[in-house]
């Protein structure tokens, strides 16, 4: 039965299925016009490049390699800028380096960036004094204002998200592949901010161990200069794919293989709003080439993520699919282990990464959206203790954070405040970790991992 229905696909039978999660655009001559023009654009990814991803994914869920997943929860055309491109990179080239380092294998880097910009919302709509507003739905829909001419869906605004991903991955790629990322510069990428906290200065140590590896290398007749990989790194691009008209516009069939490919970004995922089995989503990504993952949480019944894995990945390619649990810290160990132990016993080969920030999510006593660094940590230790129980790999981390010097998640070496939250919450949605925040989860991470023998 599953075979018909898979060549039954094309790149628009997702419309034939219930949708969710969608805006409710005022105009569909003008969102039409807009999605036209989305398809005669280039695309924004190549093939070549998601099998190269899809491939190193295939590592992790072998239990080789570790996944670092992480970027902005939601992106911002308000606040584009090489700067901020620049810092978050850093942000993760750091936290790479620390768990390469830590770990002894190496790290698939994925960048929540040049995409991420549609957020699902619990309700469609929300109260602001006497107006009954459209929920704000992400840059690539409507504006944050609490008015009515900010909160109506603009066709126009997918038109623009698709020129600041261009831009973002022209910029990303420049950095990657043009010095920017060179182990020579490791000590470069210690900011300021960064250098004068404790999780700096532990960061400078790996960095000055790292420099005395190389010189060794050096000393022995190693061309440490002509390797090209301690001089550049390979990056890719991921969002969730809420907006599927949006998905379907850059979908292209690839000139090699003749399958289809989402050119958006290398690696999508649907999230636990929109997993529907019958639903568009898994419609639309199970049609695609890409690595696509999925949100899984606590409540998520064993025998429906294997009906994920058979819908999604039927020929269980490795590094194919990806679930990305977020459960909670006080949920995770119990919740995660009865998915860990069927997904093994059947034998599918996927990656598990933990998803340590939509579980924690709490009101602070200042009215701010938070979450605590505490928090972020025990579930990832959880996630960690889940996996060495059952015997399987726990294959990434999957975060929202920025190189900003924030103040938007509680705790951390810094000691962050619910009092100080005010002091610069600076995010358009979710709280984000900052640098210093996210260079200390790195080395909690790492520290988890080799705590309990699986590092």
């Amino acid at each position: 039965m599953f075979s018909v229905v898979a060549q039954a696909w094309t790149p628009s039978s997702w419309q034939a299925r219930p949708a969710e999660q969608q805006p409710e655009w005022p105009d569909t001559g003008a969102l039409d016009r807009a999605l036209k023009q989305i398809a005669s654009f280039p695309p924004l990814v190549f093939a070549g490049e998601a099998r190269a991803l899809q491939a190193s994914l295939g590592q992790v869920a072998a239990g080789n390699a570790f996944l670092v997943q992480a970027g902005d929860c939601a992106e911002s055309f308000e606040e584009f800028s090489a700067v901020n491109i620049r810092e978050k990179l850093r942000v993760i080239l750091q936290m790479s380096v620390v768990l390469t380092y830590s770990l002894g294998v190496p790290i698939v880097k994925v960048g929540r960036i040049a995409g991420q910009f549609a957020k699902p919302r619990s309700s469609a709509y929300e109260q602001v004094g006497d107006l009954r507003l459209p929920s704000f739905r992400g840059h690539i829909v409507n504006g944050a204002t609490p008015t009515e001419a900010a909160r109506l869906p603009d066709p126009e605004r997918l038109v623009q998200a698709y020129h600041q991903s261009s831009s973002t991955l022209n910029l990303v790629r420049a950095f990657t592949k043009g010095g920017f990322a060179d182990l020579a510069q490791i000590h470069a990428w210690n900011q300021e901010f960064v250098a004068s906290s404790p999780e700096g200065q532990r960061y400078e140590q790996v960095a000055a161990e790292i420099d005395r590896a190389l010189r060794f290398m050096r000393a022995c007749g190693i061309d440490t200069e002509g390797n090209h990989n301690l001089h550049e790194v390979d990056f890719y691009t991921s969002h969730e794919a809420l907006l599927l008209g949006y998905e379907e516009a850059l979908t292209r069939q690839d000139s090699l293989t003749g399958g289809w490919y989402d050119c958006s970004a290398h690696m999508l995922w649907i999230g636990e709003r929109t997993r529907q089995l019958d639903g568009a989503h898994v419609e639309f990504l199970r049609g695609v080439g890409n690595p696509i993952g999925c949100k899984v949480g606590p409540t998520t019944e064993p025998e429906f993520v294997l009906e994920l894995c058979e819908r999604l990945n039927p020929a269980r390619v490795p590094g194919r699919l990806t679930f990305i649990s977020r459960m909670g810290a006080a949920k995770v160990e119990d919740a995660l282990r009865p998915l860990l132990r069927v997904v093994r016993d059947a034998g599918h080969p996927v990656v598990w990464a933990c998803d340590p920030m939509h579980g924690n999510t709490v009101t602070s006593v200042s009215g701010r959206k938070t979450r605590a660094f505490d928090d972020i940590t025990a579930e990832i230790a959880g996630f960690v203790r889940a996996h060495h129980t059952e015997r399987t790999w726990p294959g990434g981390i999957h975060v929202e954070l920025t190189g900003d010097n924030v103040t938007e998640c509680t705790g951390g070496a810094d000691k962050i405040l619910d009092s100080q939250l005010d002091d610069r919450y600076q995010t358009v949605c979710d709280p984000r970790l900052n640098a210093r925040q996210s260079l200390d989860l790195a080395f909690h991470t790492a520290e988890m991992l080799r705590a309990t023998g699986l590092a």
